[in-house]
């Protein structure tokens, strides 16, 4: 079901989208990724959020933004209620939903593995419970000859038979053909766009899959949007960022998205395992990928066989929900309950420090499709949302691993008023020092610690010290 638009996506909208019915210009005013992420921290660090920006009592409030965003032009953007109300009706006519970090339905992998760098709004259509279902990343160029698009599509086909779902970009060449093949199949497929996403959603055969469940497609970008290389270069670490491990089937070296998404998630990122082609003809590319460190791909002809491909997988940082334990600031529980510490296993997801989350009164909600807003609804700002806190306690424990790691938080959170080292806290505590990273790796992963440079050590988050 589509998500209500939360009056903080609806500021955040007015902030950062070009509000595009159709063809148009977008405006040169739009904050950009960098400076709306400055602008989130600010709010959040005096206890504020999007939404408080378009409301009765705003004018002190932006006044307060001025150091960070000139006051004047956060005003004209903020002014642009019709146009968002033209765009919300013309999106919902299409069936394409749009959530910001600030939502509880935002992907949690995202906000899991890219923290702040996650972008602040996704624009989708199609089920988004497809998002939090992991699977395999098939990534490739788009000139390439039949022999490896029949290659990609029986790894797409292999895929569905395995009940993974199938992450990929969309593009023609090998992200089509890994798409078909897993939708051919009878598989679910996660597709990220770069571009066109309101063309590609109104397609007969796209529609019917998205109608079905069968298929999701979301973008970064605004959905009239048409391709730049820039996009689709900064798509790629979302498709890894969903998925559990992956294939790059074809690449060149030192140039073009497929490569730069591959090396990025090697050096950088490290969300997956990488795995390359490892027969047919090879390619510079693929073999510069392997010297980085990827993996040759197992060629499973089996089920099973693809299985071992996951079990060298990262752990993925997200969980099917679970009621009673609420993990998120200001919603309702959305997250499994965690399991002993430990390592490698998923860890909770908070909200970024960059935005709050409405309060239970206007949190959004995923039963209910709400008809477009009236341009007056917009041009009016909604009323004040009472300012959040940092952070909400976590809900009572509900499991023995439940009880252990409430207590193990509480003690961690009490000591780091000051930066300490992992070694440190082990003294503290009186546990190993393999121990206490785990610990404080988990807190680290739910928003509540971070670890910083100068002075070394981990402490507690701005937001968290208004506890």
């Amino acid at each position: 079901m589509m998500p209500t638009l939360s009056p903080n996506t609806q500021a955040i909208l007015l902030l950062t989208a070009p509000l595009i019915a159709g063809r148009g210009t977008s405006s040169s005013e739009l904050l950009t990724p960098s400076e709306y992420k400055r602008l989130a921290r600010h709010l959040r660090e005096i206890q504020r959020q999007p939404a408080d920006l378009v409301s009765p009592e705003s004018a002190d409030l932006l006044r307060a933004c001025q150091p960070v965003i000139d006051e004047s032009r956060l005003q004209r953007l903020l002014g642009r209620g019709f146009l968002l109300s033209q765009v919300i009706e013309r999106w919902q006519t299409r069936a394409i939903w749009v959530v910001s970090r600030a939502d509880a339905e935002y992907p949690r992998r995202l906000k899991a593995r890219l923290r702040e760098d996650a972008p602040a709004v996704i624009y989708g259509c199609g089920d988004m419970g497809l998002l939090e279902t992991g699977g395999l990343a098939v990534v490739g160029s788009r000139h390439v000859d039949d022999s490896l698009i029949d290659y990609t599509m029986a790894v797409g086909r292999l895929a569905a038979r395995a009940g993974r779902t199938l992450v990929s970009g969309g593009a023609k060449g090998i992200d089509q053909a890994a798409m078909r093949g897993a939708l051919e199949a009878g598989g679910k497929v996660s597709g990220v766009l770069a571009d066109s996403l309101e063309k590609t959603t109104m397609n007969r055969e796209h529609r019917n899959l998205l109608l079905d469940g069968q298929l999701v497609l979301i973008s970064p970008y605004d959905p009239s949007a048409g391709f730049n290389v820039g996009n689709a270069m900064q798509r790629n670490k979302l498709i890894y960022a969903l998925a559990d491990a992956s294939l790059v089937v074809s690449s060149d070296m030192n140039k073009g998205g497929t490569w730069a998404g591959a090396t990025e998630q090697l050096d950088k990122l490290k969300f997956v395992p990488v795995y390359v082609r490892s027969t047919g003809e090879t390619s510079a590319g693929l073999n510069a990928l392997r010297s980085k460190g990827a993996l040759p791909w197992p060629n499973p002809q089996d089920v099973d066989a693809l299985q071992v491909v996951f079990d060298v997988a990262s752990p993925t940082p997200a969980q099917p929900p679970q009621s009673g334990l609420a993990l998120f600031s200001g919603t309702d529980a959305t997250d499994a309950a965690p399991s002993a510490p430990s390592v490698a296993e998923p860890a909770p997801v908070t909200e970024t420090p960059s935005e709050s989350v409405p309060p239970p009164s206007q949190a959004p909600s995923s039963e209910v499709v709400v008809p477009a807003p009236e341009p007056a609804s917009l041009v009016s700002p909604p009323s004040e949302v009472p300012p959040e806190t940092a952070s909400t306690p976590v809900s009572a424990p509900t499991t023995p691993a439940d009880a252990l790691f409430a207590a193990v938080r509480q003690a961690i959170t009490s000591l780091l008023k000051a930066p300490m080292k992992d070694a440190e806290v082990a003294t503290a505590l009186d546990v190993s020092t393999a121990q206490a990273k785990a610990w404080l790796q988990r807190l680290v992963e739910e928003g509540v610690i971070e670890k910083q440079k100068k002075p070394a050590g981990y402490i507690l988050k701005q937001s968290s010290l208004f506890e």
